[in-house]
């Protein structure tokens, strides 16, 4: 009775046992306790897992036989062996479900947030997208101009180019602001400053050539040029003469809305475009074939 309620069999099984002890110890043996307690905790089901769990670990534990009847003794030990082998199976069967599940959820979760980083991708492109669309529509250059740079630079970070968002630089007390940047990214570990213009015409030297200076006076740094009207010869021609000192890469905003609305992938996008320019000394290397 002490070895049931050592692994937490209620008392409430245990009453009438204790009665039938108490009034007469010989009315009943060790084997009709264990069948009936057994049998109790059978039928009670699932509220009852806990106890019967408690009773095999008893049992699978037990390595005292010394109290054992001399001729039970082996037979004791065999039908314990016996238990722990069962247990040991059951409980390596147990392990492999279990690690088969949780190596199930891990898929279903990896899966799960796939999904969501697929979701809220799409969402944004459709924000970007939407955005794009309305900038053709507005008439005032000066907010236009900062649109187009928070556009573009939430399209570059949904494609996982790191970027720094435009900035200013100022001189001396008294000079202001000398030099504005509309943004910085990282290209396969070159740093590229960007400069984005909206211009009624296609872009000549004379627009281009202040961030050639930018560009040259930063030691190691590479421009992306991105015009939405397009570029003059003379323009392309400058920056190829500039390739001596450093890359200049030149995009059109229709090749990002093309981009935008294909999906396509930013990347490789400039990656050809970088290729180009450095390898065929084209800065205005067309990639999308469309456009």
């Amino acid at each position: 009775m002490l070895f049931f309620r050592g692994a937490g069999v209620r008392q409430s099984m245990l009453l009438d046992l204790h009665q039938r002890l108490a009034e007469d110890a010989s009315s009943i043996n060790k084997f009709d306790m264990v069948r009936t307690l057994l049998a109790r905790l059978n039928e009670a089901g699932d509220a009852a897992l806990g106890e019967r769990r408690a009773l095999l670990q008893r049992v699978h534990d037990f390595e005292e036989f010394s109290t054992c009847w001399e001729n039970d003794r082996l037979e004791a030990q065999g039908l314990v062996g016996q238990i722990r082998q069962v247990v040991n199976v059951k409980d390596s069967f147990t392990r492999m479900r279990q690690e088969r599940e949780e190596e199930t959820r891990k898929h279903r979760e990896a899966t799960r947030r796939e999904a969501e980083v697929l979701r809220q991708r799409q969402e944004t492109l459709d924000g970007i997208r939407r955005d794009l669309t309305q900038l053709f529509s507005m008439e005032n250059a000066h907010e236009r101009g900062i649109l187009l740079e928070d556009i573009l630079n939430r399209f570059f970070q949904t494609e996982g180019i790191l970027v720094s968002e435009s900035f200013t630089r100022a001189g001396e007390p008294g000079q202001g602001v000398i030099e504005q940047i509309d943004g910085v990214v990282e290209i396969e570990g070159e740093i590229y400053l960007v400069e984005m213009k909206w211009l009624k015409d296609r872009a000549g030297p004379g627009d281009i050539a202040q961030h050639l200076v930018r560009v040259f006076g930063r030691n190691s740094s590479r421009g992306v040029f991105i015009s939405y009207s397009g570029y003059t010869d003379a323009a392309i021609t400058t920056c190829k003469e500039a390739l001596a000192s450093a890359v200049i890469v030149l995009c059109t905003l229709e090749e990002f809305v093309l981009l935008v609305e294909s999906e396509g992938g930013l990347k490789e996008f400039l990656r050809e475009k970088v290729r180009g320019t450095i390898i065929d000394k084209e800065p205005f290397t067309r990639v999308l074939k469309h456009t």
